[in-house]
């Protein structure tokens, strides 16, 4: 029962992060079929990121009154439509609101698989925890690879058909393995959550770790995206199948992110997200390297740094907030998410101005920013819970 309940939460993990990054590869083969700039091109990756960011604040609601499983396995099933109908978008608009659709429903598998392991994990939280970030590893890892094989060979469409397939399989899986919530209590209606929002959002520590937030997920989204258009130019002129090859970097990053956290702990939680985004500046100064290893060396450096970054973000939230933890996190949700929706969009308008080098220019200004918001308002030391 114990495995099978494991395996469930790995394939939701993997389902939520299946898609939601899966067109970044590519961007710039639709861009030439659709007649797109990089700016319009991107929108495929911001809409879904800005979607997730509106919806995942209501999530917590729904479970809260139904239940985990009642809105992880209908999430991860309905995710299948929207993926499915992508495949025969007549348009790129019509493309762009079947993926706003797919940001609005991801949110019901992540954020509540989330919750789940929190109360069904008696022993083995952290095992349970790990098990489903690798999931989402995996799961944005396949994605991505997936959909560029599969464009290369046939057609994107094709590539949106498997992967909604994928999703219809994951989510009947994880309906007959994920038992029902045993603990799951319907609580009282609790005190009104806008004032303690209010006092979430008055906390400089508080907000200066959604503004952390904000610019972690920034960076990821604005190297991972324009870094295709790069690529696929010259002097490298990748393919689409070479170009998902290149998010191989995530699994470097998801190795050695997991030994961060002693680090963490042990430096601090602002030491450690200034070391880390010091790597990533690092990192996209080698982007602008023109040989396909200092790039790939400069990527896995960025990707890195953002995931041990987002580590001490989202474990600082629980040693500053004192009242309505549950909000402080679904605060940091919302900031996370708007600000991988800007990292989508807003590097487009620099390159048509000044490429790549614009683009890695303005990524490593946000990552000097989060250094200097940490640096300015995070305790040196883990605060007293």
């Amino acid at each position: 029962m114990d495995a099978r309940r494991k395996a469930a939460v790995v394939l939701a993990g993997f389902s939520a992060f299946l898609v939601l990054y899966a067109p970044q590869p590519l961007l710039p083969a639709l861009a030439r079929e659709f007649g797109l700039s990089a700016a319009r091109a991107g929108l495929l990756v911001s809409v879904p990121t800005l979607a997730v960011a509106l919806a995942a604040p209501f999530v917590g609601l729904l479970a809260d009154r139904f239940g985990r499983k009642n809105i992880i396995v209908p999430a991860t099933l309905l995710l299948a439509l929207p993926t499915l109908a992508a495949a025969t978008s007549s348009g790129y608009s019509q493309l762009l609101f079947w993926r706003f659709l797919q940001g609005v429903l991801t949110p019901g598998i992540f954020a509540v698989t989330v919750a789940y392991i929190n109360e069904e994990w008696h022993d083995g939280v952290g095992a349970a925890m790990a098990a489903y970030v690798s999931g989402t590893v995996l799961g944005g890892f396949t994605g991505r690879t997936l959909s560029a094989f599969i464009a290369t060979h046939a057609s994107w469409r094709t590539a949106f058909a498997v992967l909604g397939v994928l999703n219809l399989a994951s989510g009947l899986a994880i309906w007959r393995w994920l038992p029902p919530g045993r603990r799951f209590v319907v609580g009282p209606a609790s005190r009104p959550v806008g004032p303690i929002i209010l006092r979430h959002l008055r906390n400089p520590q508080l907000l200066a770790t959604y503004t952390a937030g904000f610019c972690v997920l920034f960076a990821m989204m604005a190297a991972f995206t324009y870094v295709n258009f790069h690529l696929a130019a010259a002097p490298f002129h990748l393919n689409t199948s070479q170009l998902g090859l290149v998010f191989g970097v995530f699994l470097v990053g998801a190795l050695v992110t997991p030994f961060a956290g002693h680090w963490i702990d042990r430096l601090g939680n602002r030491i450690a997200i200034v070391l880390a985004f010091s790597a990533g500046i690092g990192g996209s100064a080698l982007t602008l390297i023109p040989s396909l290893l200092a790039v790939m060396a400069g990527l896995t450096l960025i990707c890195t740094g953002v995931f041990v970054a987002q580590s001490a973000a989202t474990s600082y939230i629980g040693k500053v907030s004192t009242e309505g933890k549950a909000a402080a996190v679904g605060l940091y949700v919302m900031f996370y998410y708007t600000g991988g929706s800007a990292g989508a969009a807003l590097p487009g308008l620099l390159w048509t101005w000044g490429g790549w080098t614009a683009c890695v220019a303005l990524i490593a200004a946000v990552q000097l920013l989060t250094i200097a918001v940490a640096w300015k308002f995070w305790s040196p030391a883990a605060p007293a819970r």
